[in-house]
C-alpha cells in the first residue's frame, strides 16, 4: 500500500502533538499544514519536515488530495473543518475535542462522515493510557465485584467533561445511556476556548446494564481523585499522574493496592498512539478505538445534561434537539450572570 498522504489543520500544541504521532507510522506522510498564523505553520513544518504550508486549510484540501486530515482547532471551527474535508474526499479525519458547540453541529458532521463512508476519530486519547485499560481489565476480571457505580470529578461538562463521559462509557464497556438528569451553574462567565461552560453542574445517569454514573464539575473538583468506581466487593480510584495514578481497596485486603501496570513508565502518550489506531484503522478496515460513534455517545450525556437542567426534568435518550441548551438559555437571559438592580 502507498502511504497515506496527511495534512493537519491548526498548528498549535495539539497540532504538533498530532504531527508527532503521524511521525511514528512507516504508513504516513505528512505533506502539509494549515494555520492562518504563519509563525505556527512554520514550527509544525520545520519541526517535522512538512513539504508545504498554506494559511487557508480550503487550499490545502484543494491541491494536496489528502488521506488523512487532522483537525486541531477550537471547537466553533470544526463543523465547517469536517464538512469542508468530506467534500475534498479524505478516507479519514482525526479532530480534536470537544466535538461541537451544539448537538445538532455534531450530529451533522458524523452523518455526513457515516454518508460518505469516512472515518472520523475525536482524540480521547486517555484510552490509550495504561491506568485506563488496567481499571477496565481489573472490571474485566472481576477485582472489585459487579460494577455498580461510577463518578468523575472534573472542572466543566464540556471541555473536559467530554473526556470523562467516553472514560466512564469505556470503563462500562461502551453500554448505552437510558436517561440523564443534570443542573448546572452558570451565574459567573466562563469559557474555554471561546466556548461559554458552567461554573459546576452535575450530571446523574443511568446504564442499560444498571450501572449508575455522575459527573460532578467545579473548581474544587475533587482534588487528586478524578475518577472512582464502585463494586460489590471493592472501589478502583484513578487519580493525578503525579503520585498515585490508580489504586484499588478490595474485600479482604488491607488497604489501597497499587497494581505493578501503573507503577511503568509509558512509552509513548495517548496521543500519539490515538493517531497510530487510526492509521492501522484504515489499513485493516475496522472501527477505530476513537471513533465518532463513541465521542457521539459522550457528546450526547454532555448537551443531554444542559438539556435536563433547562427542562428542570428527567432527558431520556436519544436527545432530539439541535442546540446547545447552555447557550441558548445564556443568550435569552435564562441563566447567567446577575444584573445589578
Amino acid at each position: 500500500m502507498s502511504k497515506l498522504r496527511v495534512g493537519i489543520i491548526g498548528c498549535g500544541g495539539r497540532g504538533r502533538a498530532h504531527a508527532l504521532g503521524y511521525k511514528e507510522s512507516k504508513d504516513v506522510e505528512m505533506v502539509a499544514c494549515a494555520d492562518p498564523k504563519a509563525e505556527n505553520a512554520k514550527k509544525l513544518q520545520e519541526e517535522y519536515r512538512v513539504p508545504k504550508a498554506y494559511s487557508d486549510y480550503r487550499e490545502m484540501l484543494k491541491k494536496e488530495k489528502l488521506d488523512v486530515v487532522s483537525i486541531c482547532t477550537w471547537i466553533r471551527l470544526h463543523h465547517e473543518m469536517v464538512l469542508d474535508s468530506v467534500k475534498a474526499g479524505v478516507k479519514a479525519i482525526h479532530a480534536e475535542k470537544p466535538v461541537a458547540p451544539t448537538w445538532g453541529e455534531a450530529r451533522e458532521m458524523q452523518k455526513a462522515c457515516d454518508d460518505a463512508g469516512i472515518i472520523v476519530t475525536y482524540c480521547h486519547q486517555r484510552r490509550f493510557e495504561t491506568r485506563f485499560q488496567t481499571a477496565r481489565q481489573l472490571v474485566r476480571d472481576g477485582a472489585i465485584g459487579q460494577l455498580t457505580r461510577m463518578e468523575a470529578f472534573c472542572s466543566n461538562l464540556f471541555d473536559w467533561g467530554t473526556h470523562w463521559f467516553d472514560m466512564l462509557l469505556f470503563l462500562n464497556e461502551q453500554t448505552p445511556v437510558k436517561w440523564v438528569t443534570g443542573q448546572i451553574d452558570a451565574s459567573a462567565p466562563r469559557e474555554v476556548f471561546g466556548v461559554p461552560v458552567e461554573n459546576s453542574g452535575i450530571s446523574f445517569f443511568a446504564c442499560e446494564n444498571g450501572v449508575m454514573g455522575m459527573v460532578a464539575t467545579g473548581e474544587d473538583h475533587g482534588g487528586r481523585c478524578q475518577i472512582r468506581l464502585m463494586g460489590t466487593d471493592g472501589l478502583i480510584e484513578i487519580g493525578v499522574p503525579e503520585g498515585w495514578q490508580l489504586r484499588v481497596l478490595r474485600a479482604g485486603e488491607a488497604g489501597w493496592q497499587i497494581p505493578e501496570a501503573v507503577k511503568a513508565r509509558e512509552t509513548l502518550n495517548g496521543t500519539t498512539l490515538a493517531t497510530l489506531d487510526i492509521i492501522e484503522a484504515l489499513k485493516e478496515g475496522r472501527e477505530p478505538e476513537l471513533s465518532g460513534r463513541k465521542a457521539m455517545m459522550a457528546t450526547e450525556l454532555i448537551f443531554a445534561t444542559y438539556e435536563s437542567s433547562r427542562r428542570r426534568a428527567r432527558v431520556n435518550l436519544p436527545l432530539e434537539i439541535s442546540d446547545s441548551p447552555l447557550l441558548t438559555m445564556l443568550e435569552s437571559g435564562a441563566i447567567g450572570p446577575r444584573k445589578p438592580a
